[in-house]
């Protein structure tokens, strides 16, 4: 199960280690996109097939399909890992994700997030602030949905 926090450095050429316990559990063959609020994502490949079928089964009518799409699919690149599990992350996705020298892996279940160590930070502080108004919208759109 791919959960966990653990950090990392990136080199001056971009390059960073997917932690170990990641990298057993996503495999040989990972995908690496945009993530929002201005993080990666990184997926193993039946993540990444159920996340193309559904924009294969969305209709490019849908402007928030294509908008989705654009932003998950349009930036995606599959990633090679060596022996220690070092990978370069690409220009653009570098820049999306604000990255500097210092990166945080998220596990969160079916997928990791990548995230700048400092924006990680803001992140942790606006979830530790608003934690009971997250939960509690979540608990209103299960009761809506099971109701």
């Amino acid at each position: 199960m791919l959960i966990g926090e653990y950090h990392g450095k990136l080199s001056n050429k971009k390059r960073t280690s997917l932690p170990k316990k990641f990298r057993n559990e996503l495999g040989e063959n990972i995908i690496l996109t945009r993530g929002y609020e201005d993080a990666l994502i990184l997926v193993n490949q039946d993540m990444w097939q159920k996340i193309a079928q559904d924009v294969i089964n969305g209709s490019f009518i849908n402007k928030n399909i294509r908008d989705t799409s654009r932003f998950l699919v349009g930036s995606a690149t599959e990633i090679q890992t060596d022996k220690q599990g070092r990978f370069i992350i690409p220009q653009a996705l570098f820049d999306h994700a604000q990255l500097k020298e210092d990166v945080v892996f998220i596990g969160l279940v079916n997928w990791v997030e990548v995230w700048d160590k400092d924006m990680w930070q803001k992140r942790l502080e606006y979830l530790k602030k608003n934690g009971d108004e997250i939960a509690q919208e979540l608990t209103n759109m299960n009761n809506k949905n099971n109701g």
